[in-house]
């Protein structure tokens, strides 16, 4: 007598895979578009230091982007002036190098996937270019007699640390799952890691040592994130009853 045919079990990881495709897919994109350029950033360059680079004109420059918009404020509306007003997006595209790329899309994926969790991916997606924007314009408010480019998404990875604290002061959340990390994390603690890295930038902000790093385009992020999340934001489907 034959015996029945065993039934055939799925394995856990193809699963696991298409659930987090389905949950973080465009962030997972999106990182994956950024380590993209990153790589035409090192092996597409201008191969001497004088010469112009193809992202060059990507880059922020704060003193050019302030000039465009007083110009299309004034109703001059020449294409140019609306390129150099694009930087104030695509510049968060770009990195100076590996070690700049791989923090910023660490703590872009930490807390990026964990708007898209509470908010949905199209929240996820809707905070980053606003808060790059927001953090690339307080750069330049800051800065609006420099002509020294700046680039990085670190205004987003900090916009995204401010859109959570907006939610976590509005909202009882669940506390978060979220790899690298072992374990689950009260909000709370997340909530306050947020403010503690926004206010390291306010001190760093009143150096005036000459450091390289925006601290300007963290705060302008954070701020935009906060502001659009503790105001505007929909009640996540997660959050607790209260």
């Amino acid at each position: 007598m034959s015996q029945p045919p065993k039934p055939r079990t799925t394995p856990a990881f193809p699963s696991r895979t298409r659930w987090v495709l389905h949950k973080q897919g465009w962030l997972l994109g999106l990182i994956g578009l950024m380590f993209a350029i990153f790589l035409c950033q090192e092996f597409i360059g201008g191969a001497a230091l004088q010469e112009t680079r193809w992202f060059d004109p990507l880059m922020l420059v704060p003193g050019e982007v302030l000039g465009a918009l007083r110009a299309i404020r004034s109703g001059d509306f020449g294409t140019g002036h609306w390129l150099e007003t694009g930087t104030l997006v695509s510049n968060a595209f770009l990195h100076g190098d590996i070690s700049h790329i791989a923090y910023n899309m660490l703590a872009l994926w930490i807390f990026a996937a964990l708007a898209s969790d509470l908010l949905g991916q199209r929240w996820m997606l809707l905070l980053f270019f606003a808060t790059a924007v927001g953090g690339s314009l307080c750069h330049a408010l800051l800065n609006a007699d420099s002509m020294v480019p700046c680039l990085g998404a670190s205004g987003a990875v900090m916009g995204f640390e401010g859109a959570y604290l907006g939610l976590a002061v509005r909202f009882p959340l669940p506390e978060p799952q979220v790899w690298p990390m072992s374990r689950p994390i009260p909000p709370s603690h997340l909530a306050v890691l947020a403010a503690f890295g926004v206010l390291m930038d306010y001190v760093g902000l009143m150096d005036v040592d000459g450091s390289r790093i925006a601290y300007g385009a963290h705060i302008g992020g954070f701020t935009t994130g906060l502001f659009l999340t503790a105001l505007l934001a929909p009640k996540p489907r997660a959050a607790r009853a209260a």
